[in-house]
């Protein structure tokens, strides 16, 4: 059995805000051990810490609006180079456009690594609002919570914690709204852009996060390999 286990190809979750990607490509990181590219989390990070780009993504993020693709690029290209890539990494949240999948592809071809595998959530739009709207984050260790479908057991407080939870500005009604038609115009070309390679797999997202978890697993398992071969 011996050998380096490692993901042959960088891992692409996609699908429309609330789809549950980001639970997915956290269970997925620390399941084979790499890395979990959030572009949210990077640009929250660079908002934390003043940079000039991430005053900049804050003001497009306020209004639920795309991050211009420089910005996001440039985020990307250092995140992606970190010795911590080298077995494979998950991104989640990126590409939202063509432009960024097609800068992306070059990229990826940069650093030697073949094409993605691209896996798609789908959901509901009634689904999404409800997951969106009620969703509540823990201001001390992040946890995530649901009002409706996974709450507290004492409401507004984490249960690991006892931090605040509260509601992120993009987790409003009305930047929901503007987000899930964000999402139809601008990263469904982007599907249809890895459809046509051949790249995407399906993926029901209305399930349980188990059975959700179950699903990409399979499919991810296909394109683990050690010491460079499936």
């Amino acid at each position: 059995m011996g050998g380096t286990k490692r993901l042959c190809r960088p891992v692409i979750l996609m699908g429309p805000p609330g789809a549950g990607k980001g639970t997915q490509a956290q269970v997925l990181a620390a399941r084979y051990g790499v890395p979990h590219i959030a572009t949210g989390d990077m640009f929250r990070e660079h908002v934390r810490q003043g940079t000039p780009l991430g005053r900049e993504a804050e003001a497009y993020m306020r209004r639920g609006e795309l991050v211009p693709d420089r910005v996001v690029v440039a985020m990307l290209a250092e995140r992606i180079g970190r010795p911590d890539c080298a077995a494979g990494f998950i991104l989640d949240g990126f590409p939202r456009t063509v432009a960024q999948a097609e800068v992306l592809d070059r990229l990826l071809a940069e650093a030697g690594w073949p094409p993605p595998l691209v896996v798609h959530f789908a959901v509901a739009h009634g689904v999404l609002l409800r997951r969106l709207a009620g969703r509540r984050v823990c201001t001390v260790g992040g946890e995530i919570y649901n009002i409706y479908d996974h709450p507290p057991k004492v409401a507004g407080r984490c249960d690991h914690d006892g931090g605040e939870l509260v509601q992120r500005p993009d987790d409003s009604e009305e930047v929901i709204q503007e987000r899930l038609v964000t999402y139809q115009q601008h990263t469904l070309p982007v599907l249809d852009y890895y459809r046509r390679a051949g790249l995407v797999e399906e993926v029901n997202g209305e399930g349980t996060p188990e059975q959700v978890t179950a699903a990409v697993v399979a499919l991810v398992e296909k394109i683990v390999c050690r010491d460079g071969r499936l």
